[in-house]
């Protein structure tokens, strides 16, 4: 697995997979994160960049600060099931917070995207 993409593939607002990492575009920054959710570990490269600049989760909405690799707002929904889990909501968040996505830089370099190791 290739650590870059084309930076054609990346244009602002979107998430794609880089080997490992989930590679977002907020529209200002480039950044990249682990691909697996501390929730039920969904692939976040599947996930989409919200008007924050927050990584998405695709499966229950967590919510990622991709420059630190901190869940900021906790999934909203468990296994089947999409909707208000306050306790468990809760629990997850704190779970995020200590385990945090790994983060790494990503930069341009010609027409790729490529992850600094």
């Amino acid at each position: 697995m290739s650590d870059r993409i084309r930076a054609s593939d990346l244009p602002p607002g979107t998430v794609r997979p880089a080997g490992p990492w989930a590679v977002v575009n907020t529209g200002d920054r480039l950044s990249a994160v682990s691909r697996r959710c501390r929730h039920q570990l969904a692939d976040l490269a599947e996930g989409t960049v919200d008007a924050d600049g927050c990584l998405v989760c695709p499966w229950h909405q967590a919510r990622y600060d991709t420059s630190t690799g901190e869940m900021v707002s906790g999934p909203r929904g468990f296994l089947g099931w999409h909707g208000p889990t306050p306790g468990y909501t809760t629990l997850v968040r704190w779970f995020g917070q200590v385990a945090q996505l790994r983060v790494r830089r990503a930069v341009r370099r010609g027409q790729d995207v490529v992850v600094d190791p």
